[in-house]
């Protein structure tokens, strides 16, 4: 860091090696590149109970880690409305945990463990206008002014940008982090980014800190700090983008951002981008997606010869969207056929690629991207042509 403190990777080591030395880590072990169980997280959990701003919440998000259990627990016992993000967002942004009808003590413990996020949840849809009126998040880190660090991997970070990106929290919607004593430390300001989360109430074994933070929370995803790769894991992380560029904001990628042009993992990532575009005498740069596809002689030698044509099916396309609004999302994630057959009636397309690979990467880009209100299915053509 720049003060040559302590990094946030330094603290975070300090943390997981601490709670392991000293007995006080729990299930699942190691803790080390996790948030951490800890001893006495359920009666941490327990003093939810005690915030106001948990008593007047109604919906509830609460992070799927382990020493959360308690706190989704509670909101279950309290009948609120349960959010829990999806495992790595790989589907959508929430799960809401649905208890069956007269669930017992019993049932509703599972329901607040792993298994009731996979056997008792529900998704919704970016339209499923959730309301949070309480964030519950899991910390390595944590200081009595609110700075908060997590695990690294930023996905609560995003959860929350992406919840003020379609409304579902509002400026003052308080968010609670609940780690044991030793987890609150000194972190030093300068280590925080303007996408770190930071948080209003911290619940440990024996406290309840009020942070009385000042620090503005972020105010929606910081497009610049996103990079392909990760659009490419959040599929609903590609629908509010392409709603936010159309509503005029600037969601220029980290890896096309022009002052990292330089630097070396962009040159890489184009590199790597490059590789997977050139396509043997391909038409270049916009030319590509714009008459090529239409004009592609299907038997041109150059096609004939390669035999390993990929066809990829887009199929949900609701009648309103265009075709220029398809290739212009395809254009987006770089993954631009050189034939697209648009058969809008039927509410599909299909879209040839030059080999397996690209037509694969295809699929994985547009997987969940929702284009006018509809969830797009795409995946491998049956037919697969010229198999071989």
């Amino acid at each position: 860091s720049l003060t040559g403190g302590p990094s946030k990777g330094d603290i975070r080591d300090k943390v997981w090696a601490h709670l392991e030395d000293s007995g006080l880590a729990e299930f699942p072990r190691p803790v080390h590149g996790r948030i951490p169980n800890f001893k006495g997280s359920l009666q941490a959990c327990g003093s939810l109970r005690e915030l106001g701003a948990f008593s007047r919440a109604r919906e509830v998000k609460v992070d799927p880690d382990k020493p959360l259990e308690g706190a989704r627990l509670a909101a279950l016992q309290a009948r609120k409305t349960l959010l829990v993000p999806t495992p790595r967002l790989r589907t959508g942004l929430f799960n809401r945990i649905v208890p069956p009808p007269g669930a017992t003590k019993e049932v509703l413990r599972i329901c607040a463990t792993s298994r009731g996020v996979r056997d008792y949840s529900v998704p919704v849809g970016l339209d499923g206008k959730a309301r949070v009126d309480l964030v519950v998040v899991g910390s390595v880190a944590v200081s009595e002014k609110g700075w908060r660090i997590g695990k690294g991997e930023g996905y609560a970070d995003m959860e929350y940008a992406m919840m003020v990106s379609m409304g579902a929290v509002q400026e003052d919607t308080p968010v609670v982090t609940i780690v044991h004593d030793c987890q609150v430390v000194d972190i030093a300001e300068e280590l925080l980014g303007d996408h770190d989360l930071t948080v209003d109430y911290i619940l440990t074994p024996t406290r309840i800190i009020k942070t009385n933070c000042k620090r503005p929370k972020p105010q929606g995803i910081i497009w610049h700090k996103v990079s392909y790769e990760m659009l490419g894991k959040i599929p609903i992380l590609k629908t509010l983008r392409h709603r936010e560029k159309q509503m005029g904001k600037d969601v220029t990628l980290q890896d096309e951002h022009p002052r990292l042009a330089n630097s070396t993992r962009a040159a890489e990532l184009n590199k790597k981008e490059m590789a997977e575009n050139t396509q043997p005498q391909a038409a270049t740069g916009s030319a590509q997606m714009g008459q090529s596809h239409v004009e592609s002689d299907p038997l041109s030698p150059r096609l004939e010869g390669s035999g390993t044509i990929t066809t990829v099916y887009v199929g949900n396309i609701p009648p309103s969207l265009r075709v220029s609004e398809l290739k212009c999302a395809l254009r987006e994630f770089h993954v631009t056929p050189f034939r697209l057959n648009w058969q809008g009636a039927q509410h599909r397309a299909f879209l040839d690629y030059q080999d397996k690979v690209t037509a694969e990467r295809a699929v994985s880009s547009l997987k969940g991207l929702s284009l006018g209100g509809n969830t797009l299915r795409v995946e491998l053509a049956r037919n697969q042509r010229n198999k071989g």
